[in-house]
């Protein structure tokens, strides 16, 4: 599937606003309408068992948690903030050491209220599931996101947009 070069730039804006993404090196692989692929690569820092390499559980939740969010933005005309209301993750096997894991998020029903989400955490190109998740975000508007982050998601300048839009509808332009 190719990338959306707009969907790809706001979810990497979004993603790269995280801390516990820059943190663990989680970044956006493909981006497409209703659709997500992040990266977790491998390194010393998210390994949960020192003896087998294993990578920490903690680290593929995040990874999850971050891509059901992310996927919002590839479901939505416009970014807004959307809390987690609820998210399950049900774990496969412990994911192989030495590589990434790789999650496919999928928004698969908006409602006026209410976001629905599944994601499944896969290693290899035969995609075996180290671990699948479902969620559901909260929507509360995209008046409710500040405006500085909003415009960054976006890459607009919405304030410069809405002057452009209010001089339209005023006939000034």
């Amino acid at each position: 599937m190719t990338n959306d070069p707009v969907l790809f730039g706001k979810v990497s804006r979004f993603v790269g606003s995280l801390a516990q993404c820059n943190t663990l090196g989680i970044k956006t692989v493909q981006a497409v309408p209703n659709q997500l692929i992040l990266e977790l690569p491998y390194s010393d820092a998210i390994i949960g068992n020192p003896y087998t390499g294993v990578i920490h559980g903690g680290a593929i939740t995040t990874l999850m948690d971050t891509a059901s969010g992310s996927v919002v933005i590839c479901g939505l005309e416009e970014f807004e903030l959307c809390p987690t209301l609820d998210l399950r993750v049900d774990y496969m096997h412990a994911a192989a050491p030495g590589e990434s894991v790789f999650a496919k998020a999928t928004c698969y029903k908006i409602t006026k209220n209410i976001i629905f989400t599944r994601c499944l955490a896969y290693q290899g190109a035969n995609e075996e599931p180290v671990a699948q998740c479902v969620a559901t975000f909260m929507r509360i508007g995209a008046e409710a996101t500040p405006l500085p982050f909003r415009q960054m998601i976006m890459g607009t300048d919405l304030l410069e947009e809405r002057s452009n839009e209010d001089a339209n509808q005023q006939g000034q332009v």
